[in-house]
């Protein structure tokens, strides 16, 4: 039997048969959706199929045409028709019945390019049965059907109108919890744990209370997928280490998954119960300071990087920096706590604290964004905004200046912590020198006047002549001498 051509056009059809607007044929979809109804619902058993009498394989003209029946979903008269025609009912039979996992993913992908539609989108989420059919895909063990399902549920949470029904689904259903975590600590498939992230990204952007639902999870187990499709307990997930596996996972080979699952961890901090899960790990947060750390130190913004990167990198350095300045402020009231209950004055002896080529990194930020806002002021000097000088920030303008508020408020709480011997290293190593102190100086003062008064108290014990130079390139600090 000659296949059918790709798409049909419905010049070749009776008049009226066109899709909306398009050049599709009515009368081959329908076929199409017709003969995804039989291969479920097969009447005689044949090699592709199952002894329970379901098809396990596509044959290949009928995956073709499904395919082509996916790409033009993307367009919304064609979505449109099949929602007229209970694709969704019918794809709903296909998630119950096929035990072909291609199929499967496609018949998520056409409901995913159906979903983009805000009407369309109503519908498939105002479905109960359906959007609970579609949480437990999340737990399928067929990667590129767990991918088409997590880009389904982030345009769904994507869409202000339905976005807390999903929510609320996502809530009351703690298998999704424990499939999250299972994929993100399990799988190697970047793209999937991507788009994974940035559905978990978005479900703690839109609702705290699933957060902090979340970060106390992990204390009771559920049934999960494994490699032989028999049910097995799945491990007592904890959400930090979970993202800590995806985030080494996707940090070399895709840096805006990266900047998703940083972005993450710097949710989790907006609550004391996420900060909490951070640094009362059972490595004291070590895994956790380790990862930012080496990003920082070893990957992001680096010595040979030209100025300019610190504007690509803004996003995920601003998230990282405010991960470690939360954790350094619990760990430092920690330890102050420990200091009045045993009445006597202990070392900061956390072991993340005083670390000098982090100061080092943190100044070079600092520097490179100097070295961005020069430019930037020199290249507009003869357009409107800088005639009026009255323009709004824009939105590349108020993420460096996030970034750089974290950035001071973090160097400033490591400043205040140094000790003589601490900074007769950092000034042996060279992260400390007059053209970097003179950069922390210029940012810190005037907010973070005491701290840069403590370190030069420091400063002066280890290096007096420095000491002097900064106090006459600073004269209000000579002033409060």
């Amino acid at each position: 039997m000659d296949r059918n051509p790709s798409p049909p056009s419905s010049e070749a059809e009776e008049e009226g048969d066109a899709v909306g607007n398009t050049v599709y044929s009515k009368h081959w979809l329908f076929s199409i959706l017709t003969r995804l109804i039989e291969v479920i619902s097969p009447e005689k058993t044949e090699p592709s199929v199952s002894p329970e009498g379901i098809q396990t394989e596509l044959d290949e003209e009928m995956e073709n045409d499904i395919c082509k029946v996916w790409d033009m979903s993307m367009d919304e008269d064609v979505a449109l028709f099949l929602q007229e025609f209970n694709a969704p009912d019918i794809f709903m039979g296909v998630f119950a019945k096929s035990k072909c996992p291609r199929l499967t993913e496609i018949c998520v992908g056409i409901l995913g390019n159906m979903a983009c539609f805000q009407d369309i989108c109503m519908s498939i989420s105002k479905d109960e049965n359906l959007g609970q059919v579609l949480l437990q895909r999340l737990c399928d063990s067929d990667s590129p059907t767990l991918l088409e399902t997590s880009r389904l549920l982030l345009t769904c949470l994507s869409q202000p109108e339905v976005a807390s029904v999903w929510v609320e689904r996502i809530r009351e259903n703690p298998s999704v919890y424990d499939c999250v975590c299972f994929i993100m600590s399990s799988s190697t498939n970047v793209e999937l744990l991507v788009k994974v992230g940035e559905v978990v990204d978005k479900l703690f952007d839109l609702d705290e209370e699933l957060m902090l639902n979340w970060i106390k999870n992990g204390t009771c187990r559920s049934v999960g997928p494994s490699v032989d499709d028999s049910p097995e307990e799945l491990p007592d997930f904890k959400i930090v280490p979970c993202i800590l596996e995806a985030a080494k996972q996707v940090r070399s080979d895709n840096p805006e998954g990266l900047d998703v699952y940083m972005h993450i961890l710097q949710l989790l901090t907006t609550v004391d119960e996420g900060i909490q899960a951070i640094v009362q790990a059972p490595d004291g947060g070590k895994e956790t300071w380790s990862l930012l750390y080496d990003l920082i130190c070893h990957e992001l913004c680096q010595p040979d990087d030209p100025p300019i990167i610190v504007q690509e990198q803004k996003t995920v350095l601003a998230s990282i920096l405010s991960v470690l300045s939360a954790m350094f402020a619990s760990q430092s009231e920690q330890e102050y706590i420990k200091m009045r209950k045993s009445n006597v004055k202990l070392p900061f002896s956390c072991y993340f604290i005083l670390d000098m080529p982090l100061i080092g990194s943190l100044i070079r930020i600092l520097q490179y964004m100097e070295g961005c806002g020069k430019r930037s002021v020199d290249n507009s000097k003869d357009s409107e905004q800088q005639e009026t000088g009255r323009a709004d920030l824009n939105e590349e303008d108020f993420h460096l200046k996030i970034l750089k508020d974290i950035c001071c408020e973090l160097l400033s709480n490591m400043l205040q912590e140094l000790t003589k011997e601490n900074t007769l290293e950092g000034l042996h190593q060279g992260h400390l020198n007059e053209q970097t102190c003179s950069c922390a100086f210029q940012n810190l003062l005037p907010l973070y006047f005491t701290s840069v008064e403590s370190f030069l108290e420091v400063l002066r014990e280890a290096d007096q002549t420095l000491a002097d130079n900064l106090e006459k390139r600073f004269p209000s600090l000579k002033v409060h001498a």
